[in-house]
């Protein structure tokens, strides 16, 4: 990321589609949003106007500000998704939170170079907080005391062993049976299983306030922009069976590598 940041300042730009989506989207947070159902008669998959006017928005920027970028978008999908650098974005990460007023969301900012994460950001408006890595470092921007913003560094928190984990998924309704059934062998080994978050649990894994992380069917923009972030504060993440995540797919997320291979092998069992 050193040498791609020493010609464009990509971490200011991220700043900026960051400040876009917040101011798009907190006006519209905690009041009667209505939400579409983009499932086509599947699992309630909601959407709403703040999820496509801050995209709108973020995209405008980046073809403004970078005619040759690629964009991939939760929204409105891919332009040039084979451009030497893709912008990946979700602009509300957690829309079911969203919509119940519950403040475990985030707007998700991934910048990919020759398809691979070098950037990324999960930004949350209602609570001041920004989480952010390069893969080799990440950080914490938020409210401390008196409501002063502070920075600290990201750093996973490791555990003796499975039965010592905090465990998030977020619901067990988004399993197919043979998945779930899978899930629940790692969850009956944990100290403590906790649903709900999206996004926001990845962040806590960086932050050291949980140590395994599991989901199903994710796409390219549910975790490109957190790979960086979690590697970046010393965290693992791969599919189920050990191959690259950035896709996306059925994700896991950990604090070590001994943790991370008992879960993998508890999932393929």
């Amino acid at each position: 990321m050193e040498q791609i940041m020493a010609t464009v300042d990509f971490a200011a730009f991220v700043e900026k589609l960051a400040d876009i989506a917040a101011d798009t989207i907190l006006p519209f947070f905690r009041t009667a949003l209505r939400a579409d159902d983009k499932s086509g008669g599947g699992m309630f998959d909601p959407v709403t106007e703040a999820d496509r006017a801050a995209e709108t928005a973020m995209r405008h920027l980046i073809r403004a500000t970078f005619p040759d970028h690629g964009i991939i978008g939760e929204e409105f999908g891919q332009i040039r998704p084979e451009a030497e650098y893709v912008w990946v974005l979700d602009p509300i990460d957690g829309t079911k939170s969203f919509i119940a007023g519950m403040p475990v969301w985030g707007s998700l900012i991934g910048l990919l170079h020759k398809g691979r994460p070098v950037y990324g950001m999960m930004v949350q408006p209602f609570t001041f907080e920004r989480f952010t890595g390069d893969g080799k470092s990440a950080h914490w921007r938020g409210p401390g005391s008196r409501r002063q913003m502070i920075e600290r560094k990201l750093a996973i928190r490791r555990c003796q062993g499975l039965s010592q984990a905090i465990l998030m998924t977020t619901s067990p309704l988004l399993y197919t049976p043979a998945k779930l059934e899978a899930f629940r062998r790692v969850e009956e080994r944990v100290r403590l299983s906790r649903y709900g978050g999206d996004c926001y649990a990845f962040a806590m894994l960086a932050a050291g306030h949980v140590n395994c992380v599991i989901e199903a069917g994710v796409n390219v923009y549910d975790i490109a922009p957190l790979v960086p972030i979690i590697e970046g504060a010393g965290g693992i993440v791969t599919c189920w069976d050990g191959s690259d995540p950035v896709k996306g797919g059925d994700v896991v997320a950990s604090c070590d590598g001994g943790i991370h291979e008992e879960v993998l092998h508890l999932l393929q069992s």
